[in-house]
């Protein structure tokens, strides 16, 4: 039904392990095949190309599902229909990447717009050549852009002045005695979907049960389920620092045996609330991961 196009590059490895534990499964011959499958009856056609071409060629219909990321949709400046941010990044966080303008350490420039108004155009390095032009003329800033192909930081000074650059933490730039002045864009990976296919009540249907799906996986890596028992005695205080994510659900246990107690919980914070919970009296304590949490 689905003709899905998956993103290759610094992205791959995260999106197969996100459609792996969402049970989608992607199957293919080899790690340089740009074909593969899903076993679900869902996905008609699989393929894996670069997140950079991924919003065009799903804007002209070739595909009518992709995952990319909101910077190359902004660069690429197509027409597509966003059906949500899928939060996790190459390491598998839910980071979002920032695409940012970067000088020198030792630049005077602590604005975009303190740019403006010099002797020459700035000389700008970028992998995101219209995302810049944008911004710096937005600025009013006169650029001269050039598109980079790799290692951007390094080209400053002597081939630039400055760089529009993507980042997660800024360490890779500092690193290279560059500062951070203005950030272009804060990107999250995304689902995103041909309008003509968004618009077909069938294809909608099946891109919102597989969005429903890959969210429902991503939610629940950050939660685990525990399960304990607890005395009628030890309730209240055993409750009162348990967290949950909506209520927890409470059972009587048979012969007066006191109460079993579970919730969701951040996972995050697991190890120092399981020895807590047992403190408080509470016994028989389990934590088990979770799938899927669809509200």
């Amino acid at each position: 039904m689905l003709r899905v196009v998956l993103p290759k590059g610094s992205l791959e490895e995260a999106t197969f392990q996100l459609f792996a534990d969402a049970d989608l499964r992607v199957y293919r011959s080899s790690e340089v095949d740009y074909r593969a499958s899903i076993r679900d009856e869902r996905f008609s056609e699989v393929r894996i190309l670069r997140p950079q071409e991924i919003p065009v060629f799903v804007a002209q219909g070739l595909f009518d599902l992709g995952i990319t990321g909101r910077d190359w949709v902004e660069e690429r400046g197509v027409e597509v229909v966003s059906l949500g941010e899928l939060p996790y990044s190459k390491v598998v966080s839910g980071f979002p990447i920032r695409i940012v303008l970067a000088v020198p350490e030792a630049s005077p420039c602590t604005t975009i717009e303190d740019m403006a108004g010099g002797e020459r155009p700035v000389r700008v390095a970028t992998e995101y050549p219209e995302l810049a032009r944008r911004a710096m003329e937005a600025a009013g800033v006169e650029a001269e852009i050039s598109t980079s192909y790799g290692a951007t930081e390094a080209k400053v000074p002597d081939i630039a002045d400055c760089v529009v650059e993507l980042t997660e933490t800024g360490r890779a730039l500092r690193a290279a005695g560059l500062r951070i002045i203005h950030t272009l864009l804060v990107s999250f990976t995304e689902l995103i979907a041909n309008p003509e296919s968004a618009a077909d009540p069938v294809k909608r249907r099946a891109m919102e049960q597989i969005y429903t799906l890959l969210m429902g996986t991503l939610e629940a890596r950050e939660k685990v389920l525990v399960k304990l028992n607890v005395s009628a005695e030890r309730r209240a205080a055993v409750l009162e620092r348990l967290p949950s994510l909506r209520s927890p659900t409470i059972s009587e246990l048979a012969g007066d045996g006191g109460f079993a107690i579970e919730t969701v919980v951040m996972k995050d914070e697991i190890n120092t609330l399981i020895p807590e919970l047992k403190e408080l009296g509470a016994t028989d304590i389990l934590e088990l991961a979770l799938a899927k949490i669809v509200h």
